[in-house]
């Protein structure tokens, strides 16, 4: 509703007020009058009834003005606002007594009926006035608010806690500037207390617990379901949103409660430094639905690891990369050095970095591939890096699939060159992101990263004081490339979705769990090693895509339908995390494992880099496909034709 319009409502609730409280002045003069018939007393002339009345009820109204009774809403009159009433009702027949006593009053004017007549006046108006507003609360106030709630989403409030009180107190005190809450209308609540059941708070009632969250919402013809229990656990979060996410109602969640400011709300106004509750609920994450708690890391041993040190990212601004950055950011480095071939991700987490710390982050922002080996050597001869994070990498599989030479001359010769200039030039850590797809690999993409595995373990079998390290998971949710942004991107444009097989799963990470396993990784090094994460139960992509669909308040399959596509090439329908040959190691993490380090013969693999690397720089597609399938034992090429 734009704000002229709520002006011109505003103005006519009060005009409506005014003529309503006018009306009752003046009947109650009438009945004044009445009252004296029935009391035997002499009644009070025509003319001076009509002027006495006349003056009631214009000195009444503006006394009533003056004293604020039309400055607040209806809806909201508290006792406070009672009382104006009555004082300006008051006010106004005080002056229309002194007025009367002034010259109103003919000879034949008997005096004491006159005064029966002005305090039975009185009294009826005070009554009247307050009686109306009232009785308006109770009843007319009901039917507004009924047709206002047609215009209101139907809600229904998933928590009868404190929160769940909160939020209810700001949607039912909701101002009219307040557009957040005054687009909700709260049909019921579940809570999983079943003594709960059938009680109400502030009265709405509570209809049932959350097993029943999928037929209420079809009975109650739901829009949007709030989820208010911040401080539940997340195996049963997870359940909860689970039940939410096959209805086709909108869902939005309550933050944690370590993140949610309680404080914030006073049941009828927002502090000046908080926020209202249910301002601060959120959109419901794909990341809620992923089948486990997030991964928690020490950030203790990140800080040791990053303070005070020079920090290079490669590939630094890509999904993984720019991450890395913001995060490195925050344990105050000695200086971070962003490299990336693609100038305008550069430029994007550079002014991010800039406009969050300003000058006291010593950032540096460089364009070059990592192919490039002389240039390379020029930047780490220059700025002398402590710490690599090499992040630079082609990862989309079916695009690699007709190019495996660009692959191998990005994945594994700018793997080689970065760790090789690691090692010259004294580097304290260098750390390598990897992939699931590196495990027995079927496409390119993921027989090139199991190269460049291989070649961060034949540089820490070299005798080399640089530690390198590995860090491997898998699917990013939100990266590049990623599922999600192209599963919105069809939602949202109308299109159906589509999902290559109704089999193939994955297993799934967010972006800050993958750069905090990075981080984590980096500190626990000591060399060689490949750090897997325990990224619990796979979930299946069409799952992913059902869940995500939902989110969107659509029904699948009948308003956005799910297209399989086939399996692209190279593609498996199932992700490992291991080889067979690795023997998983447990960490001071419980999700963090180490792999076995393969020896790796030094003389035969580095005969097989520089045939690969060759083969691949003169561009031929075939030759390298072969040489990547005799350097990489356990790939097997799944073409998917």
């Amino acid at each position: 509703m734009s704000i002229k319009k709520k002006i011109g409502l505003f103005n006519v609730r009060k005009f409506v007020l005014a003529v309503a409280d006018m009306f009752i002045i003046g009947v109650s003069a009438l009945l004044a009058n009445y009252f004296l018939t029935l009391m035997n007393k002499p009644p009070i002339q025509p003319s001076i009834i009509t002027m006495q009345t006349f003056l009631a009820v214009v000195i009444g109204f503006m006394a009533l003005w003056l004293c604020g009774a039309y400055s607040k809403m209806w809806r909201y009159f508290n006792a406070k606002d009672y009382i104006s009433c009555i004082l300006g009702i008051t006010f106004g027949m005080v002056i229309v007594l002194l007025t009367a006593i002034m010259g109103l009053f003919s000879e034949d004017t008997n005096l004491d009926s006159f005064y029966i007549f002005f305090i039975i006046e009185y009294i009826f108006s005070v009554l009247g006035v307050i009686f109306f507003r009232l009785a308006f609360r109770k009843t007319f106030l009901t039917l507004v608010e009924a047709g206002e709630n047609l215009y209101r989403k139907r809600t229904l409030l998933v928590g009868a806690g404190r929160a769940g009180k909160i939020i209810i107190k700001e949607i039912t005190n909701a101002s009219e500037s307040d557009e957040i809450a005054r687009q909700y209308h709260i049909v019921g609540i579940v809570d999983d207390n079943v003594a709960l059941t059938g009680k109400k708070i502030q009265n709405i009632p509570i209809i049932g617990t959350t097993e029943k969250i999928v037929r209420i919402c079809s009975d109650e013809n739901i829009d949007v379901i709030l989820m208010a229990i911040p401080s539940c656990s997340e195996d049963e979060r997870r359940r909860i949103l689970g039940e939410c996410s096959k209805t086709t109602c909108k869902i939005k969640v309550i933050p944690y409660v370590g993140n949610l400011i309680f404080e914030a709300y006073d049941g009828s106004k927002k502090s000046e430094k908080g926020r209202s509750v249910i301002s601060q609920m959120n959109d419901i994450n794909v990341e809620d639905l992923l089948g486990r708690p997030p991964v928690s890391f020490d950030n203790e041993d990140t800080k040791k690891l990053i303070s005070g040190r020079v920090c290079m990212v490669t590939g630094g601004g890509g999904s993984i990369g720019s991450e890395l950055v913001r995060q490195i950011a925050k344990f105050n480095p000695k200086q971070i050095i962003i490299v990336d071939i693609y100038e305008n991700n550069a430029y994007d987490i550079q002014q991010e970095i800039i406009m969050d710390y300003g000058d006291r982050i010593n950032l540096v922002t460089l364009i070059a591939s990592v192919r490039d080996y002389d240039k390379m050597k020029l930047i780490f001869d220059k700025y002398k890096p402590e710490l690599v994070f090499h992040a630079a990498a082609h990862k989309h599989v079916p695009l690699m699939e007709d190019v495996p030479e660009e692959a191998v001359k990005n994945n594994v010769i700018g793997t080689f060159n970065v760790a090789k200039l690691s090692d010259l030039t004294g580097v304290r850590k260098f750390i390598m992101i990897s992939t699931d797809k590196a495990v027995n690999p079927t496409n390119v993409m993921g027989a090139t990263k199991r190269c460049c595995e291989m070649i961060v373990q034949y540089m820490a079998q070299s005798g080399s004081k640089t530690e390198f390290v590995t860090t491997r998971f898998g699917n990013v949710l939100g990266s590049n490339g990623s599922v999600i942004p192209l599963f919105k991107r069809q939602i949202e444009s109308g299109k159906p979705v589509t999902v290559t097989d109704p089999e193939v799963i994955r297993y799934f990470m967010t972006i800050p769990e993958a750069v905090s396993l990075v981080l984590e990784a980096g500190a626990m090094a000591k060399g060689g090693e490949i750090f897997v994460l325990d990224m619990g139960a796979p979930v299946k992509i069409v799952t992913l895509a059902e869940n995500l669909i939902r989110m969107y308040g659509k029904v699948p399959y009948k308003e956005v339908p799910i297209k399989f596509t086939g399996l692209r090439p190279g593609e498996k329908l199932y992700e490992e995390l291991l080889m067979d040959e690795e023997d998983l190691k447990s960490t001071a993490n419980n999700k963090i494992f180490i792999g076995k380090q393969i020896k790796i013969e030094r003389n035969s693999f580095i005969n097989n880099y520089e045939k690969l690397k060759e083969s691949a720089q003169s561009n031929d597609s075939d030759k390298t496909l072969e040489l990547l399938e005799h350097m990489v034992p356990t790939f097997k090429h799944k073409i998917n034709k």
